[in-house]
């Protein structure tokens, strides 16, 4: 919605324009009138919207038509002022002002206009009848408001109404000459429909509409007012109301209901509250809120971010197999602006993707989603996949750089996430290295590589708090020399480190997993040494508590032979 609102009043000499704007000001008719008014400011705190509101004067007498033409492209929406006594100005409104304002110009950038028929108390009798045929000839006219500056009748009216045309335009939301929601429109009021659907049944039971009708406006609706809604609709569509409850097509009704019976506002209303924007976009505040994380610490879904994310998978598994099919995956995207997962989601999930596995990899994925932070789909990350799915196999050639997977520390359930971090990586700020451990490894068959995990460590660790873990991989072949000045041992002992883990997925059956336990563990208490660990189970439990799921992520660098 636009922060302030500017107002621009046009017509011909002696129609009232400034009289209109001094009358507002003063709350009385001026006795003496200037020739123009200097442009008046109104403060938010005293207009029906609570949005500053400028309102500028025009005079032909006074001002050029370049001078004109600049005012127009600043307002937000012009008033065109007639004499309802004179018949003259009304035609003036189509042949000259209507042009002035909007000539040229494509309907969807088009100012909205108000008209304005002034002098009411001159006249005993309406000029609506002349004016409905100019109303219907243009879009843009929001309204017309017959007024009088003398005796200070709607006046007021009169600017909330231009107020109006601003905030809660009509020109995105309805198409007056098809007397249907424009597309962008009726796209929009779909999908708040569909998370309003809190069981996915296609109908708004009296539940949900009340719940809808108190996250929008603050209040639920009386059962009366519910039942009066649902029979509005009922006499006015073939399948509005079904079981008792509204359809899509109902709702869409309602919408363009209150739109053609000049409520705006109603539906804007619901449209912001959903986080759209006066273009029907959703706004960057609405898709990427602001979080803010304190340093040293790390985030994680609660237990209500988890109840939520199972209510969502059991919502749209329609058929209740315990895994979401393509069509249901895509039913669930639907109140998305796009799709967040692409091919790469089948080598970043660790579990096995095939039925019934599908709900503990929902989990991860969204635990994933949540926290996606430093690691590793190397050796130690592919371990960590266990074995490819059959939607793996499928696409071997779509490669994540993340992997995760649940790993159990003293009896808890944790999700380990793990992000590549390629060797020619440049670390151009302290954050890049920022991670809850940092799992350096080194290839124990390759004299050079570990060298570089000693210099990552000095460079971006060792004057820190985070804890490393060096890996030594490869450990099936056989260990040579590293060229560093101390051995990975002794390195590991002067800088009060774990001592290297040896670690090799060329093994029968499946690899050791200790090294990822040691690695949740060293995350989850970053300051204690590795002989301190140990004693840490019991203060695990009580302090995070059985049933709570944490997210830990990783860093880890894989040191692989640089050729010189």
């Amino acid at each position: 919605m636009k922060r302030d609102v500017r107002i621009l009043l046009v017509g011909e000499a002696q129609v009232g324009k400034t009289s209109l704007i001094m009358a507002l000001v003063g709350e009385e008719f001026p006795e003496e009138v200037p020739p123009r008014a200097e442009e008046i400011t109104i403060p938010a705190d005293v207009t029906p919207e609570k949005v500053p509101t400028h309102i500028v004067d025009y005079s032909e007498s006074e001002q050029t038509e370049d001078e004109l033409q600049e005012e127009i492209t600043k307002a937000n929406v012009v008033c065109v002022v007639y004499d309802v006594t004179v018949e003259a100005t009304i035609e003036k409104i189509r042949t000259k002002w209507i042009p002035l304002v909007n000539g040229g110009v494509e309907k969807a950038s088009r100012i909205p206009i108000i008209l304005v028929g002034n002098k009411s108390d001159l006249q005993s009798g309406s000029s609506m009848e002349i004016i409905l045929p100019i109303m219907n000839q243009f879009s843009e006219i929001e309204t017309c408001v017959e007024c009088s500056a003398k005796n200070l009748k709607n006046i007021s009216e009169l600017f909330y109404y231009a107020q109006k045309a601003v905030l809660h335009p009509t020109a995105p939301l309805y198409d007056p000459e098809e007397k249907q929601l424009r597309p962008t429109c009726a796209r929009a009021l779909t999908r708040i429909f569909n998370i309003s659907d809190q069981d996915n049944n296609q109908i708004l039971s009296d539940d949900e509409l009340n719940y809808f009708q108190k996250s929008c406006f603050g209040n639920p609706l009386a059962p009366q007012a519910l039942e009066d809604v649902k029979t509005v609709v009922w006499k006015n569509t073939t399948d509005g109301v079904q079981d008792n409850g509204l359809t899509l097509n109902g709702f869409l009704f309602l919408n363009t209901l209150f739109i053609q019976r000049g409520r705006h506002e109603t539906t804007w209303t619901i449209l912001r509250r959903f986080g759209y924007a006066d273009e029907l976009e959703l706004t960057d505040d609405y898709l990427y809120p602001l979080f803010r994380v304190p340093q040293g610490c790390s985030t994680e879904l609660n237990h209500f971010g988890y109840q939520f994310l199972q209510r969502m998978f059991e919502k749209h598994d329609k058929d209740g197999d315990g895994a979401l099919s393509p069509v249901e995956l895509q039913s669930f995207f639907n109140v998305f602006p796009y799709v967040p997962w692409g091919p790469e989601l089948y080598n970043t999930c660790s579990l096995c993707l095939d039925p019934p596995g599908w709900y503990p990899i929902w989990m991860s994925i969204t635990a994933w989603s949540t926290w996606v932070t430093w690691a590793t789909p190397s050796s130690l990350s592919t371990t960590l996949r266990h074995r490819p799915s059959q939607a793996q196999k499928e696409s071997p050639g779509e490669l994540s750089f993340y992997a995760i997977n649940t790993v159990q520390v003293s009896g808890q359930e944790k999700y380990l996430i793990l992000y590549e971090i390629d060797v020619d990586t440049e670390f151009m700020k302290a954050s890049d290295a920022a991670c809850d451990v940092a799992c350096l490894m080194y290839n124990v068959n390759d004299p050079k590589s570990f060298n570089y995990c000693a210099c990552i460590y000095k460079q971006h660790y060792m004057d820190g708090q985070i804890p490393c873990i060096f890996v030594a991989s490869k450990s099936d072949l056989p260990e040579v020399t590293q060229q560093h000045g101390l051995s990975p041992a002794e390195f590991c002992y002067k800088h009060r480190l774990p001592p290297p883990f040896y670690f090799t997925c060329n093994s029968p059956g499946l690899p050791s997993t200790t090294i990822y336990t040691k690695l949740a563990t060293a995350a989850a208490f970053p300051h204690l040494n590795d002989t301190e660990l140990g004693a840490a189970s019991f203060w695990l439990r009580v302090a995070l508590g059985a049933s709570i799921t944490a997210v830990v992520g990783f860093a880890l660098y894989k040191a692989l032979a640089k050729s010189k």
